[in-house]
């Protein structure tokens, strides 16, 4: 398991030193909640996370994942003295946490890692502008098809990969800011439209599915 850039991450690790620290988070558990103290960098090493916001009527909206390879909780490099998101596990994890002054120190020391770090983070600001664009511009059904490309492509390399049944229709209602009534419409079309199937996982067919991102004719959202 590679990060994006093709860094692995227990490279990375080893050349950090010690005070890093490893530990495992079951299913729905939290890794770090919004409004706690932010002083550590953390690393997904296996599993997949769930990135979400609370407002201050309470409610809960979700923001993003984190796969395997990325970093995330990284605003405390910058300042940020808590939690401005919770995080939590889709299913069993491993995450690596990384005090933001060793990590800062390696930055500093390690030129090399200083410039993937910094292009991990373009690429992921490029990725929330994409789905800031997604959101203004896009329907809900082509919204649906581009996250369901996105989750199906997480792991590097090779055929896109199957869609793990902990991510619900619940969860990509969420990510799409749709209802799950919605959501079950269209993976049931997309199914009878042979460009996705599904048992207990998602099997996306992306020459298929991509079509609907070039279809002008919109669906309502």
């Amino acid at each position: 398991m590679k990060l994006e850039l093709g860094f692995d991450p227990r490279d990375l690790l080893r050349k950090l030193g010690p005070g890093n620290s490893i530990a495992k988070f079951a299913k729905n558990q939290t890794i770090f909640a919004q409004g706690d103290e932010a002083d550590s960098v953390y690393l997904l090493l296996q599993g997949r996370i769930k990135v979400v916001v609370l407002s201050a009527q309470g409610k809960e909206a979700a923001t993003g994942m984190v796969a395997p390879g990325q970093f995330f909780g990284d605003g405390c490099l910058v300042g940020e003295a808590t939690r401005t998101t919770t995080t939590i596990a889709m299913q069993d994890c491993l995450v690596a946490a990384i005090p933001s002054t060793r990590l800062i120190e390696t930055l500093r020391a390690q030129p090399d890692f200083a410039e993937l770090f910094v292009r991990h983070l373009l690429l992921r600001n490029r990725r929330i502008e994409e789905d800031l664009l997604d959101q203004l511009l896009n329907c809900s059904e082509k919204r649906l098809a581009r996250l369901l490309l996105r989750l199906a492509d997480f792991e590097e390399g090779g055929e896109p990969q199957p869609i793990a049944p902990h991510i619900s229709q619940e969860t990509l209602a969420e990510m799409i800011g749709t209802t799950r009534s919605r959501v079950s419409y269209f993976m049931n079309k997309f199914r009878k439209l042979g460009l996705i199937s599904y048992d207990r996982t998602i099997e996306v067919h992306p020459g298929r599915l991509s079509a609907v991102l070039h279809d002008r004719a919109e669906a309502r959202g």
